[in-house]
């Protein structure tokens, strides 16, 4: 019974180690927790459980579940090393070697990519994992210039009034050349060496540059034209919808004015006729001269009451009391034949 129970109980704390995938337990027995990637172990399991903490994107990363393991510091990618992907919370920065580089498997470090010499093309372009595979050119193949991108190019054929023969290929440089063709166009030099038989030529060659100038021509003139006779229409339909827009505005001006005549005018066109117009002038001047004749007779009788009110004040002493009526006696005469004559 006692070995059977030995047995039971280590199969039992087998089963509880491969249940917890941290593989620890807290002091009262607990599986401590793993913290995901993104995440650092901010305090450790044992007394209490696991703690973890966020990582700092472009910072600090943590790439693994663990219950251990804090976040860890980015990489950072100095000297011949770029960055070819940027540091997150949860993994780091990956730097490889830069443009024109590679990694050395010989050295660990960043090495200067081979550049394949004439007559050599490139037949693996150079990576920041690998250098320059060269190639030897043939079967009618060449490569003229130092390259670490160029592979080996097919020999020309020579195009029959454009190009002449001017070597066979070989792995280093052309057969036909274009640029022995001299400023004359009506003659074509020939490659001996002694360079002194010409060969008349009935026709002038066509360089390819001049060609593709000629072709372009064609091509550019409608294009320039279009753009002319669009630019000569907006601006005539400006001009066109500028007149327009100020005519309108003077025919309103001019409806306006129409529609808004004067006093008088509405009298003397009215539907009643020019004989009613007349009419109710005379009557307007008839009132007018009656308000006239009021006002002045109003001040006459106001002058006049001053007036007697004044000589009154004068006449107050018993010597000049005689005197003072004549005086108010004729000054009331004056007035009402005055006032009469206006009324006349």
């Amino acid at each position: 019974p006692y070995a059977l129970g030995l047995v039971f109980g280590s199969k039992l704390e087998r089963a509880i180690d491969k249940e917890c995938e941290s593989g620890s337990f807290t002091h009262d027995g607990e599986c401590c927790l793993q913290c995901p990637p993104g995440e650092g172990v901010v305090k450790e399991c044992g007394a209490t459980q696991t703690e973890c903490g966020q990582c700092l994107d472009s910072e600090t990363f943590s790439e693994t579940f663990s219950h251990t393991e804090k976040c860890q510091t980015c990489i950072e990618c100095t000297g011949l090393m770029r960055m070819q992907t940027p540091c997150t919370d949860s993994n780091d920065a990956v730097c490889v070697c830069n443009y024109g580089y590679f990694m050395s498997d010989l050295t660990g470090q960043c090495e200067p990519c081979t550049v394949c010499p004439r007559g050599q093309g490139v037949m693996i372009r150079c990576e920041h994992t690998h250098d320059t595979v060269c190639e030897e050119c043939l079967d009618d193949t060449y490569s003229d210039q130092e390259s670490t991108l160029d592979p080996c190019l097919p020999c020309t054929i020579c195009e029959e009034g454009i190009e002449i023969l001017m070597r066979n290929c070989t792995p280093n440089e052309d057969a036909c050349d274009s640029s022995s063709f001299v400023t004359d166009p009506n003659r074509l030099w020939s490659p001996n060496p002694g360079g002194d038989a010409t060969t008349p030529k009935p026709s002038p060659p066509h360089f390819i540059g001049r060609g593709l100038n000629e072709n372009l021509i064609p091509i550019y003139c409608p294009i320039l034209a279009a753009v002319v006779v669009g630019l000569l229409a907006y601006i005539i339909f400006k001009r066109w919808n500028s007149c327009k827009q100020n005519k309108q505005a003077a025919n309103n001006r001019a409806a306006t004015a129409n529609q808004t005549p004067s006093p008088e005018g509405e009298k003397l066109h009215s539907d009643s006729g020019i004989s009613v117009d007349s009419q109710s002038l005379q009557e307007q001047q008839a009132q007018t001269q009656t308000q006239t004749q009021a006002q002045a007779h109003t001040q006459l009788h106001a002058l006049k009451k001053v007036r007697k009110t004044k000589k009154i004040q004068q006449c107050k002493s018993i010597k000049y009391l005689k005197r003072c009526a004549i005086l108010c006696l004729s000054e009331s005469t004056v007035l009402e034949k005055t006032f009469k004559t206006q009324n006349i």
